[in-house]
Formats: C-alpha cells, sequence, structure tokens
C-alpha cells in the first residue's frame, strides 16, 4: 500500500521493545490487553518504545506534507502493520478552535480547544479503536470485545463494523442510552451489566479469557493508548511554533491523558515543537483517584466510597492505567486537579455558548478544569491554553437538557 507516495513495508520495525511501567524490564507483546508476567502487580500495565533514531528519518515534516490528514500519518509511531482498507478509515486531524469569549470567561489570555468529537463517532476514543480493531484483524481474532461507560464502546462498535470484525460490547447499567443506541445501530453485540463499569471490567475480562476474543480495554492493552496517543503528535504539529504553555485533558482510566502525554514528548525528541507542553489532568472531584495517586504515589484504598460524577466517561474509581498517568504527566512537570459537577454544567453551558463547541460533561471538565487551574494560581493568566474537548454533548442529551434548560413554548 501507498501512503503519501511512500510504500508501507513492515511497520512493526520501528517498535524496539514493551516495557512495564513498574519495573521497567522488557516484556513479550500481548495478544491484547497484558500486564507485565514478571511483577505481582495488577497495575503493571506495558508501554510501546520505539528506534526513536530510525523514526527521525522517516517521519520528517516533508514526508508528512505529502500524507493524508488522518492519524494513519503518524504510522511509524504506531505498533501496527501496514492494511490498505484500514488506512482508508477516517479517524484524527480534528480541528483546533481560537475560543477568545471562552478564554475570558476562564480568566486567561489565549484559549484553544482541540474538538475530538468532530471523530467519526463523535469522541476521542476513535483513536484507539481504530488501531485496536486493526491490531485484531492482523491477528485474526474472531471476535472483539471491551467494557465501557460508553464512549470506547460505541467507538469500537463503529470501527468494527468498518472491518466487518464481530464485537462484544459490556456497559455498565448507567450508560447513557444515546450510546447504547449507536452500539446497536453499529450490530454490536450489547451486554449491560446489572452493576459497575468496575464490574463490567471485570466480566469483559472474563470473558475474552474464556472466549479468546481480542481485548480493547485500553487501561491494559499497550496498543490502544498508541493510538490516544495521536491526538499529543497532532496536537504538536498543529501548533508547532506556537505550542500552548499548557495541554488540558480530563481524566479517567488514565490512558488518554498518559497517550497526549507521550505524543507530545515523541514530537518533541523528534525535533517538531521546541519545549513540551506542560499536561493538566483534571478529574472529577467525586471520582478522583488519580488526582489522589499523583499526591501520594498510591491509588485510595476504598474506591467504593468514590462519591460519583455526572460525567459518566470519567466516572472510573478503579483506574488500571493510573501508574502511567502518573509517570507521563510528571514527566512534562505537569499537574492533577478536581473540578466538581456544578463547575463541569457550567462549562458545558460556557463552551457551548462562547465557543460554539457542544461538549459532554467529560469533556467539559476539562474547560472547568482551566478555569479551576487559574483560580488556583497553576495556570498563568497570561498564558497559552489548549484544552482536549474529547467527546461531541449529543452523547448525553439527557444531561445536557437537564442544564440547558427547556425552550419557550410559544403559539403558532
Amino acid at each position: 500500500m501507498r501512503l503519501g507516495g511512500v510504500i508501507l513495508k513492515f511497520l512493526m520495525r520501528f517498535v524496539s521493545q514493551f516495557k512495564c511501567i513498574v519495573c521497567e524490564g522488557s516484556a513479550d507483546p500481548p495478544l491484547s490487553a497484558g500486564t507485565c508476567s514478571a511483577c505481582d502487580d495488577d497495575f503493571a500495565t506495558l508501554d510501546v518504545h520505539y528506534d526513536m533514531e530510525k523514526v527521525a528519518k522517516s517521519l520528517t515534516p516533508d514526508a508528512l506534507m505529502a500524507r493524508p490528514l488522518m492519524h494513519w500519518r503518524y504510522h511509524e509511531l504506531l505498533p501496527i502493520e501496514p492494511n490498505e482498507d484500514a488506512f482508508s478509515w477516517p479517524v484524527g486531524w480534528t480541528p483546533i478552535v481560537e475560543a477568545d469569549r471562552l478564554a475570558a470567561w476562564a480568566g486567561i489570555s489565549r484559549l484553544r480547544l482541540k474538538d475530538d468529537g468532530r471523530n467519526p463517532t463523535s469522541s476521542f476514543k476513535d483513536r484507539a479503536s481504530s488501531v485496536g480493531v486493526l491490531h485484531a484483524l492482523q491477528k485474526k481474532v474472531e471476535r472483539i470485545a471491551c467494557a465501557s461507560t460508553g464512549n470506547a464502546a460505541s467507538s469500537l462498535a463503529g470501527y468494527a463494523a468498518m472491518a466487518g470484525l464481530p464485537s462484544t460490547i459490556f456497559v455498565p447499567q448507567r450508560a447513557p442510552e444515546p450510546k447504547v443506541a449507536q452500539l446497536l445501530i453499529y450490530g454490536a453485540e450489547v451486554r449491560r451489566v446489572r452493576g459497575t463499569y468496575a464490574q463490567a471490567y471485570d466480566l469483559c475480562t472474563a470473558a475474552c479469557k474464556q472466549h479468546g476474543w481480542y481485548n480493547r480495554n485500553c487501561a491494559i492493552n499497550p496498543y490502544l493508548v498508541e493510538g490516544k496517543k495521536t491526538c499529543g503528535l497532532e496536537i504538536a504539529e498543529q501548533t508547532a511554533g506556537r505550542e500552548p504553555d499548557w495541554v488540558v485533558v480530563s481524566v479517567g482510566d488514565g490512558c488518554t491523558v498518559a497517550g497526549i502525554a507521550k505524543g507530545l514528548m515523541q514530537m518533541h525528541e523528534l525535533g517538531f515543537i521546541a519545549r513540551v507542553p506542560k499536561v493538566l489532568g483534571v478529574q472529577a472531584a467525586g471520582v478522583d483517584p488519580i488526582a489522589c495517586a499523583f499526591e501520594t504515589g498510591e491509588l485510595p484504598q476504598s474506591p467504593e466510597t468514590a462519591n460519583g460524577t455526572l460525567a459518566d466517561s470519567i466516572d472510573v474509581p478503579v483506574p488500571r492505567n493510573w501508574k502511567k498517568a502518573v509517570k507521563y504527566v510528571k514527566a512534562t512537570d505537569g499537574a492533577y486537579l478536581r473540578v466538581t459537577d456544578d463547575e463541569i454544567t457550567e462549562a458545558m453551558k460556557a463552551t457551548g455558548k462562547l465557543a460554539g463547541v457542544f461538549a459532554e460533561p467529560a469533556a467539559a471538565a476539562a474547560v472547568a478544569g482551566v478555569k479551576r487551574a487559574v483560580t488556583d494560581e497553576v495556570i498563568g493568566k497570561h498564558q497559552d491554553v489548549l484544552a482536549v474537548v474529547t467527546g461531541n454533548g449529543l452523547k448525553d442529551i439527557k444531561t445536557a437538557m437537564a442544564i440547558a434548560g427547556q425552550p419557550k413554548e410559544v403559539d403558532p
């Protein structure tokens, strides 16, 4: 296959090794999800490393100019083999929106929004699912599965449909109806678990082991985090020469914030940007285990005491990828903070009214985090900030209508 005039062969040649995030030892590449076999630690996730000298010879500004505006343009930094059909799947290269009036609301001089709600299934998770589905095809598995509060599920179902690969999705009882509707329309087998996300996750893991299915659960699937990384790669390329001081990301399982930070760091290593922006992870005040771990080095001991949040996509009391999320944010000299549900709803309304971007609650949490960070003096008032909007508000209409209010009824 050709991409931008370059014949792609053996893309995995750019991968140098898989390393454990805990012991930093080398590990065998798993079929899909997997942790370090040498560590007695359920959170010992794996990280993909690349031969950056080889990557630098192929991934150049001139080469990128000739490539399609999709996240497959960064194929050297993705752990997959070429596939002509898959490389035509639309994903990535979402717009960056200048949000001057929203910046004034947040109390800073400049705010930009990376609107990942423009992806095909309306969420950031398309980046991970597209890579996972392609990898599953290459491993010749019969079915792919995941557990999700919604976005990862609908994203997986959509890309599995493009690929003609059967999918099974486990969702918790509280998954929003619009997201469940997407799953069913895409033809996925949907299993709604009478319980929490954590229980849906455990059931999915057990089913994958029993049936030999490809486990798309991003938290412990190292291939999927590499797909999420492409958002950081894009931010670097799209803002080169005018890089933000901070990139702000909402945080649930920890995969997204870790991936974006990793992408920014790799683009700096390759010379595309002069410096690495600091990364700010934003958690809901009612579900803040990674923010706690960032401060103390350990997860809270009683996740069942979490109060929950209206932002279902980041309502994750037991984040499986917290160690990677802490490590990469620290590597950027970044930070974590918390926002309340009231701050999230305020940010949803402000993002729509002042920037014309309809953000679902979890996505609006990042915007709320910008304002909170300015108030807490984590971000300076004269700094340049970019917030990642990870999902479209149409994903959760019930919450949006409760926040926005009702229309005025008038006679004809």
